[in-house]
């Protein structure tokens, strides 16, 4: 078996790919379908990104009570990210971007330049409206979508599709910063065996999960702080307008990237009880890690 690997700065993480094929296969073909591969990345980073004013993303959001017909790029990870919001009576909301805006989550990772929105005070999912016969967008007052839940494992799975199309490849795996994806075996003909990084010592693994077929994505407090309030991470309750803090991390096993980071998220601002009986409703595995460094693991998928 053969090994190709690659890495780039995309979607405000680095996403990283690897591709295990037969000695029979050209490199040349891996590479081309690499390629397309973080390419699907630049897309949905262009239609989903909070960050800058020329996304398809922040131009819809300004124009408030207007049907916007927007691209699948955008429609689906919106979609879901509502669904999700239903599901939990809005303890996790889309429309939380302004909130984020506020405790200085608003600065793009590539150019430092910051972005200031105008938006209602009282929002919520109920004041988005979408059409899915005619793929509109429609918001019923000034509102700032944040997508940090869904657009990334929404690529990682436009990505792993695009990969998925070699026949030369016995496996990949595809790492997007905690939202992985991994197909087929790894080099030595195994399924990929998948580290659950310390949320304390980031340098060594809390857990680990063999995966084939599967996504596995990462929600913590300790990976984005604030930077003007203190107690503040990147995981807020629209509500409080506060964050969380029954964990410090919760993975969840799915069979699709978006998935996975979707139910990792909400999860996490569930709270501990909640949260948990969450992930097992959905009969999915998961690890949960609480600020005493208990782990609570739900399912038998992650070790």
């Amino acid at each position: 078996m053969k090994t190709i690997h690659k890495a780039k700065l995309m979607m405000g993480t680095v996403v990283d790919m690897k591709i295990v094929y037969n000695e029979l296969t050209s490199r040349e073909e891996m590479v081309l379908a690499m390629d397309r591969a973080f390419e699907v990345f630049r897309s949905v980073e262009q239609a989903c990104s909070r960050f800058s004013a020329d996304s398809e993303l922040m131009k819809a959001c300004l124009q408030s009570e207007i049907a916007v017909r927007i691209s699948p790029l955008l429609y689906e990870p919106l979609h879901a990210a509502l669904e999700m919001a239903r599901m939990t009576e809005g303890r996790f909301d889309p429309t939380i971007g302004s909130i984020m805006e506020a405790h200085g989550f608003n600065r793009h990772y590539l150019t430092g330049g910051v972005i200031e929105s105008r938006a209602a005070e009282h929002v919520s999912y109920q004041d988005v409206i979408l059409d899915e016969q005619d793929r509109t967008l429609r918001l019923l007052k000034p509102i700032i979508l944040d997508l940090g839940a869904s657009a990334k494992g929404f690529a990682v799975d436009l990505a792993s599709h695009e990969l998925k199309k070699l026949d030369g490849a016995a496996g990949y795996v595809i790492n997007a910063g905690g939202d992985l994806y991994a197909e087929g075996v790894n080099e030595l003909e195994l399924p990929w065996k998948v580290g659950i990084r310390h949320p304390i010592h980031l340098d060594h693994f809390i857990a680990t999960t063999d995966i084939s077929q599967a996504a596995v994505c990462t929600s913590g407090s300790y990976e984005r702080k604030s930077p003007r309030t203190d107690g503040i991470h990147h995981l807020i309750v629209p509500s409080s307008k506060q964050s969380p803090n029954d964990w410090i991390s919760c993975s969840v096993i799915a069979p699709y990237a978006m998935m996975a980071d979707l139910y990792s998220t909400a999860a996490f601002v569930l709270g501990a009880e909640e949260g948990r009986r969450f992930i097992e409703d959905a009969e999915l595995d998961g690890l949960l890690v609480t600020p005493g460094l208990q782990v609570v693991r739900i399912g038998g998928g992650i070790q």
